[in-house]
């Protein structure tokens, strides 16, 4: 299998292991996280991409936080450069399949750590950074997400003196009401602009639906979701509704299958949900019946997600291919979603 994903919280969770009080301390090419370079080899990867996440409300400096994400990447991809070799542009992709190696392309999670300057944004593409989200779970200087943390705390809060049906219908008005008024901000529309000149890709996953609408209005090129579901299937706002998985089709962008078993299945309030394959392949035929069989990837979010017993880490693919067989799929189709789809968007992006 040739398998491409588009969103990993890999190298955060290295940084947070390797703090001195760390009981153990992780490592690329083999840990027990989610994803190391041996599970990559394992289930044949093709390219991962690395995201440099910053939760901005929990560090002093979000720029300074993603530079010492960065450092750690570098120095992780340089002891394992025998396996693992850096994306710039499109043609190093193939470069690197024809020495053997997996592809590792560096995206960012919080247009946040751009501080609202042009400037570091630059400095971001000229370091590698291909593709970046405009937001996380906090509003920025660039935009307003789906789900505003301030206000999830608030609700969590609140929520622990009510019952438990009262806290089961706090919490999923939470979660399943989506920001349709407030999008990107002046500087935001701006951001979106030059990363369109630069050849870094758009990330609408955490946006508010109000900004993935002026996403689409002020770009001429595919934009990507690189880690959300289908909206109908469970409605948490993470997940992208019909219309938009049409637009991101007609744009020629793409969606990655995101494993996190809250945003495939929506259970009452506190009950375990451990995560399935079917799942997964019920949002893959959603999503291929209304966008087509070009719109969809994969986005796993491995190591920013509850470990999914159904795929627990990125040497397990195979489970999903086997399930997405099972469930009609045919493996031209397949292909198209681990690989092929994405490959075509960053071919057509990537300079």
């Amino acid at each position: 299998m040739n398998i491409v994903d588009m969103h990993c919280d890999t190298i955060s969770v290295l940084y947070e292991k390797r703090a001195d009080d760390a009981k153990e301390k992780l490592y690329l090419r083999e840990n027990s996280g989610h994803v190391d370079l041996v599970k990559l080899q394992k289930s044949g990867y093709l390219l991962q991409n690395f995201a440099l996440f910053v939760e901005k409300e929990a560090c002093v400096d979000p720029w300074e936080q993603v530079q010492k994400l960065y450092a750690l990447y570098q120095e992780e991809l340089e002891k394992n450069r025998d396996i693992v070799a850096p994306v710039y542009q499109f043609a190093d992709i193939e470069k690197n399949r024809a020495e053997g190696k997996i592809s590792a392309l560096l995206t960012v999670e919080e247009g946040a750590v751009c501080k609202g300057e042009i400037e570091k944004l630059c400095k971001l593409h000229e370091q590698g950074v291909r593709m970046m989200t405009l937001t996380w779970n906090y509003p920025n200087e660039l935009g307003f997400p789906n789900l505003n943390g301030p206000r999830g705390q608030g609700m969590q809060q609140a929520a622990a003196k009510l019952s438990d049906v009262e806290r089961d219908f706090m919490v999923k008005a939470y979660l399943n009401t989506p920001d349709v008024e407030n999008g990107l901000t002046e500087k935001g529309r701006e951001f979106v602009c030059k990363m369109q000149e630069l050849g870094m890709i758009v990330d609408v996953s955490h946006l508010s639906d109000a900004g993935f609408y002026e996403v689409l209005e002020c770009t001429t090129k595919p934009f990507v979701a690189s880690h959300s579901n289908a909206r109908a299937v469970c409605p948490c706002v993470r997940n992208m509704t019909d219309d938009m998985i049409r637009k991101l089709a007609e744009r020629g962008g793409v969606m990655g299958l995101n494993f996190c078993a809250d945003f495939l299945e929506q259970l009452p309030v506190g009950t375990p949900n451990p995560g399935t394959v079917a799942a997964i392949v019920e949002h893959a035929r959603h999503i291929t019946n209304v966008g087509g069989t070009e719109v969809l990837g994969l986005g796993s979010d491995f190591d920013g997600i509850a470990t999914h017993q159904g795929l627990t880490d990125a040497g397990k693919m195979d489970l999903l291919f086997e399930g997405l067989k099972r469930g009609g799929f045919k493996s031209g189709q397949i292909d198209k979603m681990f690989s092929d789809n994405v490959l075509r968007v960053y071919k057509d992006i990537l300079f």
